[in-house]
C-alpha cells in the first residue's frame, strides 16, 4: 500500500490576496525589493499549485498613499489617483516576478491604460482565473475616496470568491497593536460585527461592512512568513479568521 502522503485540497476554490504596498519593500525605506516580491510570488505560484484560482490586489504604499500626501497643496481626489498609479506600478512588477516563477499572469487595472495592461472587466477576470493565470487586480476601484482593502473586497464579491487573504505583517488580528502592547491577545475567529463594534484596524469599517454585505471570509497572517499564501489557501496556518 502506498504510504504518499496525499496533497491538501485548497479550503477554498477562489481567493483572493490581499497584499500591502510596503511588503514589496522589504527591508528598504521606498520602493521596491525584489528578492522580497521573487518570494511574494513564489508563494502566490504555491498557492496556486494547489488547485485554487488566485486574484490578488496590491497596495501602493511602498511608493504613495494618497491618503498621507492628501493636504499637501495636494486635494485628496488627485492624492487618490496618484496612489492608484502606484498600484498598478507595483502590479507590473509583480506580474513579471510570476513570469519568472513559472506561472502565467495578467495585470488588469480599473484606470484603463491599454498600451500597458488589459483594463479591467469581471468577465475577463474571471476568464484568465479559470485558464489558470493568476490575475493582478491594480488600480484600487478606479474612484478616490476607497481604500485598497475595500477595494479587494469589492473585487472578491464580484469574481466570486470564496474568501479575501490580507497578507500583513503580524500572524492575525489582536486586540491592540502586539508591536506596541505586550499584553495584546490575538483573536482566533471573529465576526464581521465583531471587527466592527471592537474597531479594529486590520481593514477600514467599509471593507469590513462589504464583507459582511458578501457573506466573504476574511484570513488575516502574516505574509512574512514563507508559504504563509498556501498556507492559508489549505486552510492551515496561524491566522484570524473574520467570518459570519
Amino acid at each position: 500500500m502506498s504510504t504518499a502522503t496525499e496533497p491538501v485540497k485548497p479550503a477554498y476554490a477562489r481567493v483572493l490576496v490581499k497584499v500591502s504596498g510596503e511588503a514589496l519593500m522589504g527591508g528598504e525605506a521606498f520602493g521596491l525589493h525584489w528578492p522580497t516580491i521573487e518570494r511574494i510570488a513564489q508563494d502566490l505560484v504555491e498557492a496556486r499549485s494547489t488547485g485554487a484560482e488566485v486574484a490578488v490586489v496590491v497596495g501602493g504604499g511602498n511608493i504613495l498613499r494618497g491618503a498621507s500626501v492628501a493636504g499637501q497643496g495636494l486635494d485628496r481626489a488627485t492624492a487618490d489617483h496618484m496612489g492608484m498609479l502606484a498600484t498598478v506600478m507595483n502590479a507590473l512588477a509583480l506580474e513579471k516576478a510570476l513570469e519568472q516563477a513559472g506561472s502565467p499572469a495578467r495585470t488588469l487595472s480599473a484606470i484603463p491604460m491599454p498600451t500597458i495592461c488589459e483594463p479591467y472587466a469581471r468577465q475577463t477576470a474571471s476568464r484568465h482565473l479559470e485558464r489558470g493565470r493568476i490575475v493582478l487586480l491594480a488600480g484600487g476601484t478606479g474612484n478616490p475616496f476607497f481604500t485598497t482593502d475595500t477595494g479587494a473586497v469589492l473585487r472578491a464579491a464580484e469574481l466570486e470568491c470564496d474568501a479575501v487573504l490580507k497578507a500583513t505583517n503580524v500572524d492575525g488580528v489582536y486586540t491592540a497593536d502586539p508591536k506596541t502592547d505586550p499584553t495584546a491577545r490575538r483573536y482566533e475567529r471573529l465576526t464581521h460585527d465583531e471587527a466592527l463594534a471592537k474597531d479594529l484596524k486590520v481593514m477600514d469599517a467599509a471593507a469590513f461592512a462589504l464583507a459582511r454585505e458578501a457573506k466573504l471570509p476574511i484570513v488575516v497572517f502574516s505574509i512574512r512568513e514563507p508559504g504563509a499564501i498556501a498556507a492559508a489557501v489549505r486552510g492551515q496556518g496561524r491566522a484570524t479568521t473574520v467570518a459570519p
